[in-house]
């Protein structure tokens, strides 16, 4: 069958097998060159965990430590499956993705395991520990990347549903399609008392915490170990809905964890916990959320002119290259937090962004913002506008890639 985006209010909702597997060589070959440009590291990590390693940051962490750290690699995520029968349905992007990984990390001689299920579950932890073992290593970093909209509390069974919503009043912006650039007002209400607090128990520090405390009582964790959740903080106009609403509080939560963490790891392995707050880029998620994807597309334009644009790989590959792995200390802020943002960040890109944001109409945009690079970005999360893939070309099976 001949594979095209399907997109539903400003969210794709199926994926394309050739495509995702392409735009993962992609990433692997960028980590590559950047590797014979940098030379060996300075230092590396050879067993790394990767909790959410299916789709962006997560997935380029994982990329990043396999194929220019040489690192084998354990993954977690929760995808569907693509199926032939009863009729040809699409798998999910990371799906695809876990599957090209899995086989490119095969093909270089690199160990990868790869599970599919709940990484909130206390049967999750215990079949990685239990493959650590097997494997005869101990795990010297882990990544923790999870974005999900539900968790289960692996102790009484309750269920909770993660909310991005303001705090306090009703949050409006505006927004684009990112297929036809058109510009709309969009609104948010208010989140409860109690979608904020679901929140921080799906997205907030206590599951990872979880992982790290059960990993070290069964005695997998390496002397030195390192384990980096990641955050984003961004600009002040979108504070309001972001920062300081639902998700934002959960991820106040995720740094405040990584501070007790990396107190008990010192105490114990002289090990390392960090926060990366990362670059606002392109998600499954981000699409629908007022301001953010016109902010975003500015941003992108603005980084392009300046030279300084980044997607998840290039984040990635800086982070462990140039904060996690240089031989010293991690840099950090005063908060803990490693800010690899700050290309994002710098006054310079915030003050253009800022101005084209004060003056942006329908007509402008497409000077002043880059819906183009914006929709790519869009479509390439699930596998489509990938460049050397011909989308006209029958795909066979929505099983494998």
């Amino acid at each position: 069958m001949i594979i095209q985006p399907m997109i539903r209010s400003n969210m794709c909702v199926n994926a394309h097998p050739a495509g995702c597997a392409a735009d993962v060589v992609r990433q692997i070959k960028y980590v590559q060159k950047k590797k014979a440009e940098r030379g060996e590291p300075k230092a590396a990590p050879k067993t790394v965990l990767v909790v959410g390693c299916s789709t962006g940051y997560g997935l380029a962490s994982r990329i990043s430590a396999a194929f220019e750290f040489g690192a084998d690699t354990i993954g977690i995520s929760f995808e569907k499956e693509g199926a032939d029968s009863p009729r040809q349905k699409s798998g999910t992007p990371g799906w695809y993705n876990n599957m090209a990984f899995d086989r490119e990390a095969k093909a270089a001689g690199l160990q990868s395991i790869t599970f599919n299920g709940d990484a909130f579950s206390h049967d999750m932890r215990k079949k990685v520990i239990e493959t650590v073992k097997q494997m005869g290593r101990k795990i010297d970093l882990i990544i923790y990347s999870v974005a999900s909209a539900v968790r289960v509390d692996p102790d009484s069974g309750e269920m909770y549903r993660s909310v991005l919503k303001p705090i306090g009043e009703t949050f409006t912006g505006e927004t684009i399609d990112c297929m036809t650039g058109k510009i709309s007002t969009i609104s948010a209400e208010p989140a409860t008392a109690e979608e904020a607090a679901n929140t921080v128990k799906v997205m907030g520090g206590e599951d990872w915490a979880l992982w790290i405390k059960q990993l070290a009582a069964a005695g997998v964790l390496n002397e030195g170990v390192k384990t980096v959740a990641y955050s984003y903080i961004g600009p002040s106009l979108s504070h309001a809905i972001y920062r300081d609403g639902t998700i934002g509080g959960a991820k106040k939560h995720l740094e405040k964890t990584a501070k007790e963490l990396h107190a008990e790891l010192q105490a114990s392995l002289k090990g390392e916990a960090y926060v990366s707050v990362n670059k606002g880029l392109v998600t499954r998620s981000s699409a629908v959320i007022p301001i953010i994807p016109l902010y975003l597309s500015v941003l992108f334009k603005v980084m392009k002119e300046q030279g300084s644009h980044e997607g998840c790989i290039e984040q990635m590959e800086r982070l462990f290259a140039e904060r996690l792995y240089t031989g010293s200390a991690v840099p950090t802020d005063e908060n803990h937090l490693i800010r690899i943002d700050d290309w994002e960040m710098d006054p310079k890109v915030q003050e253009e962004v800022k101005k084209r944001m004060a003056t942006i109409t329908q007509e402008n945009f497409a000077q002043v913002g880059d819906l183009e690079g914006y929709r790519h970005d869009f479509l390439a999360t699930n596998g489509f506008d990938v460049e050397g893939v011909d989308y006209n070309a029958d795909v066979a099976s929505m099983e494998t890639i």
